[in-house]
């Protein structure tokens, strides 16, 4: 199960590290390439982007990733075939993120049973809720997969504990209203909205939006369990290439 690796895996450090990319950008080779230097740089676990041609949750150098993937042929089918490949070729767990929009025109029953049959642990559907997403909910569940819903500084406390009980994994804290690659003031009142998180569920809690910098991942060490890169890596690899990722990553510690 993700929640004991994770569970397991804090016993022996301080905080963990997920990175995100978004599939087929800069292209197939560089994403693959990516992704093995971030496994040998010692993340945890990874987010894998399907790209998507309205990512309402996302800034503009994710969107920008996700349009230039698409205007590269990045389809579906690829993109499972390349979860497929990572997860036999790296011991650490991989989810995949995605719009429910991916999900309902490729058939939900059939992505996760293409998720549990390639060795993906969950996925990240930021824009679907319990309330809409019972096939998928109980599909997964079928499949002993993990749903990872999302805590934001507005989402109240009742709201909090209903989303923990559909909740398996890990629970995605969103550090502030907005989109992906936007600053985040890491301050008290970041602290005091996890100290809410924590409250809701005994799940391992994951922090995203603007991590930046291992000064970030210091503040949110005792706060939260992983800490969530993103969009920053993205910025590095458009600027200084692949080749600057794994010391980037093994930076943040």
């Amino acid at each position: 199960m993700l929640e004991h690796y994770l569970k397991e895996r804090r016993q022996q450090k301080d905080i963990l590290l997920m990175t995100h990319i978004v599939l087929g950008y800069p292209s197939w080779e560089d994403s693959l390439a990516i992704v093995d230097a971030m496994v040998a740089a010692g993340v945890d676990l990874m987010e894998l982007q399907i790209p998507f041609s309205e990512p309402i949750a996302d800034g503009p150098v994710i969107l920008r990733a996700n349009q230039e993937a698409l205007q590269r042929g990045a389809t579906v089918e690829r993109c499972l075939a390349f979860g497929r490949e990572v997860a036999r070729r790296h011991p650490i767990p991989f989810v995949y993120m995605t719009y429910y929009n991916i999900l309902y025109r490729y058939g939900v029953a059939r992505f996760v049973d293409n998720m549990a049959d390639s060795g993906l642990q969950g996925a990240i559907v930021p824009d679907l809720p319990p309330e809409e997403g019972s096939g998928y909910i109980e599909a997964m569940t079928q499949k002993d997969m993990h749903p990872v819903f999302i805590y934001s500084p507005t989402t109240d406390d009742a709201r909090m504990h209903y989303l923990a009980g559909f909740a398996r994994g890990f629970v995605y804290c969103v550090a502030r209203k907005g989109v992906t690659g936007m600053d985040t003031s890491f301050s008290d009142d970041l602290e005091q909205y996890l100290d809410r998180c924590r409250a809701a569920t005994d799940l391992p809690l994951a922090l995203g939006f603007g991590v930046k910098e291992k000064a970030d991942v210091e503040f949110l060490k005792g706060k939260v369990d992983i800490a969530v890169i993103g969009t920053q890596t993205i910025r590095l690899v458009e600027s200084e290439g692949v080749a600057a990722v794994a010391g980037f990553i093994r930076g943040l510690r």
